[in-house]
């Protein structure tokens, strides 16, 4: 069988994650933490392109990595428009759309840029991007809210989602369009989505913080009180903001960001810790069942993954509220790196056909 080397890049706002395999080998893994000192001459995060690329290069020379031998650079997929699920070759359109933030700015964004210049480099390599956050395969009849101007958006972890169905699906006998399941991926943002013989039909909007709370996120909040809070004069538009996402959720309960942190709470007999995690497990729990009905009760599976499904007490009482509906499995941690190879080694092989960004 044909060896494929594949450089897989994760930008996030601190750090650089790069991976190089051969097929499914992982030759080389590297977290490249980026200090405030390194990002401080840069005013966006677009303007860190150019640093970020040569520190990549760098690494791969000081790790003797033979970078002519690359034939595929996949980068994290960043906020372009609303696209399907799948590998998508980067060209001159989402180039465009990944500079200009088409829905904001995000490290992530530089994942298919540094990609793109890097194969372009390289005799015959090609670039891609995978499964990015804005991946929308929703319903319609899901979009619709009581208010025309505001429909609901589908923005999760659509690259961990989809690789641990692929996998939940493999490990069983099955192809992930056979199945419905539903996924919870629970980390510093919690997203849950109903994934019905391939297509993610329902998910909450994990970057806004709707649906359940999170380490970070404030999650659905009451909407009067939520109107009253902006209309007070006590906060800034960015300070509303951060309570809803960066400053909500544990940490605005218990002041960390840290799931097992608040775990080690519990187990030392902290009775408030202890209701505030039950507080976000319920939540999770109930969004699972909410998603068991958009698949009509004829559900396969149901996935807990992300940093958060380490936690013994979180697992537990998830599984004890929904294991009535099917199977619970537990994929703990998220493996984007291999995420993002599966998925450009799956386009070389030609087992699925390239998407057109437009």
């Amino acid at each position: 069988m044909e060896t494929f080397r594949i450089l897989a890049i994760n930008p996030g706002s601190t750090s650089t994650k790069i991976a190089v395999f051969d097929n499914e080998k992982s030759i080389f893994l590297k977290n490249i933490k980026h200090s405030n000192e390194d990002l401080a001459p840069f005013n966006s995060i677009s303007e860190q392109y150019e640093f970020r690329k040569e520190v990549i290069l760098n690494e791969l020379i000081q790790a003797d990595i033979d970078i002519e031998r690359i034939d595929a650079v996949v980068g994290r997929g960043g906020l372009v428009k609303p696209i399907e699920s799948g590998v998508y070759e980067v060209n001159e359109s989402l180039k465009r759309d990944l500079r200009v933030g088409i829905l904001g700015e995000h490290a992530s964004n530089l994942g298919g840029l540094i990609a793109d210049d890097i194969a372009k480099s390289l005799p015959e390599a090609r670039a891609f991007i995978a499964d990015p956050v804005v991946v929308d395969e929703l319903d319609e009849v899901a979009r619709i809210t009581g208010c025309p101007s505001m429909p609901r958006q589908s923005v999760f972890h659509a690259l961990n989602q989809k690789a641990v169905a692929r996998l939940f699906a493999r490990t069983r006998g099955f192809v992930y369009e056979e199945l419905n399941l539903i996924v919870a991926h629970m980390g510093g943002g919690i997203s849950i989505g109903a994934h019905r013989q391939g297509r993610v039909v329902d998910v909450n909007n994990a970057l806004d913080g709707y649906g359940p709370f999170s380490p970070e996120r404030a999650g659905t909040l009451p909407t009067g009180a939520l109107i009253r809070a902006c209309y007070s004069g006590k906060y800034s538009y960015d300070e509303m903001k951060k309570i809803v996402n960066g400053k909500g959720g544990l940490v605005a309960h218990l002041g960390t960001n840290q799931a097992y942190e608040v775990e080690k709470r519990v187990k030392a007999g902290d009775k408030h810790a202890e209701l505030v995690l039950s507080g976000m497990c319920y939540q999770i729990g109930k969004a699972i069942g909410g998603c068991a009905t958009v698949l009509k009760g004829k559900v396969n599976g149901i996935i807990l993954t992300g940093g958060i499904a380490h936690d013994k007490f979180v697992v537990d009482y998830i599984k004890e509220m929904v294991d009535f509906i099917a199977p619970v499995a537990v994929y703990p941690g998220e493996d984007e790196m291999t995420a993002l190879m599966q998925n450009a080694l799956m386009a070389m092989r030609n087992q699925v056909k390239c998407k057109i960004y437009q």
